[in-house]
């Protein structure tokens, strides 16, 4: 009896991993023609965007990763551009660009990004449209690989996060990085909705927070443990940290934020967790059970492909 208990969850693991294996297609980085440009609203020229290994031309790129968004990605995109706005008119040194990257959406999300692009300019502002969708990972990956800032930030579309909680997450990041020249500074800042903070507001339903709970268990068990809430969709980081990470990144699904933190642990970039207001936006993409079970598979993958070396973190990239 005692054999098969130990038999069975093992052999379902196996199972697991072996079907992950024959489905992801090895996680390589496929960026077709067409998601190397972007469009420029006054010349309705294609631009070839940059790549992260150039130096830095802005300050802040923001990545917004969309997917069927052309309803909640306004709210987001006017309080973030606003935001954004208003800093670099008090700061000239604050310039930025928000890259939002359609993930193969089925509406008019891109219609929707490039009318910003218009009102903003493609120096601020710029649509990655995908020709397939990949995935949250996969579009947050390219969006990175393709921006120009000293800092980088992802932020969810559905501006679940008020944007002006990215001066707690600057803050932070600079006391991370004190001391390190800005060329090879070395920092990550996650927000979090794990009440570290006083005034930290979260609310989301009770199924998913048991949900969230057993699979933070299991991520400190098998990946990440320097990060509480690993899925909170609002990180900062420099360039250089991004360029070592996501060059390495696997994982395009939900879990990609805990292969995230995993490679940041590995290369030993220091880390930090910061309580950000947070409010639950109904048209959540993840659907219960089915998105947890894919997140679950991707913790496995994650664990059983880095701790056996088929996945090499390079340390130069």
């Amino acid at each position: 009896m005692i054999v098969l208990l130990v038999a069975f969850p093992l052999g379902a693991i196996a199972v697991v991993l072996v079907a992950a294996y024959l489905s992801q297609t090895n996680f390589k980085l496929i960026r077709y023609e067409k998601e190397k440009y972007f469009l420029d609203m006054k010349t309705k020229e294609r631009l070839p965007f940059p790549t992260i290994y150039d130096a830095p031309a802005v300050h802040l790129s923001v990545i917004v990763p969309a997917y069927n968004e052309e309803k909640r990605l306004p709210c987001m995109l006017d309080e973030c551009l606003e935001y954004l706005e208003e800093v670099a008119a008090l700061d000239s040194d604050k310039s930025y660009e928000v890259i939002i990257v359609d993930d193969g959406s089925k509406d008019d999300t891109t219609k929707v990004a490039l009318k910003y692009s218009e009102k903003y300019g493609c120096e601020k502002v710029r649509v990655l449209t995908l020709e397939k969708n990949r995935g949250k990972g996969g579009a947050v990956r390219l969006g990175m690989l393709s921006s120009r800032g000293k800092q980088l930030l992802f932020a969810d579309a559905d501006g679940a996060t008020t944007f002006k909680e990215i001066k707690k997450l600057q803050n932070a990041l600079s006391d991370l990085t004190e001391g390190q020249s800005d060329e090879e500074a070395l920092g990550l800042v996650c927000g979090s909705r794990a009440h570290l903070e006083e005034e930290a507001i979260a609310s989301r339903s009770i199924f998913r927070t048991i949900l969230m709970k057993g699979f933070h268990i299991l991520v400190w068990l098998l990946a990440a443990r320097s990060i509480r809430d690993t899925q909170c969709g609002f990180k900062l980081m420099t360039r250089t940290t991004a360029r070592m990470c996501f060059s390495n990144l696997h994982v395009e699904r939900w879990a990609f934020d805990v292969e995230l933190i995993y490679i940041a642990e590995y290369l030993r970039i220091p880390t930090a967790e910061i309580a950000v207001k947070w409010t639950e936006i109904e048209g959540s993409k993840i659907v219960p059970v089915l998105s947890w079970l894919q997140m679950g598979k991707d913790l496995l993958v994650i664990w059983f492909y880095h701790t056996t070396g088929i996945w090499k973190i390079k340390k130069q990239c």
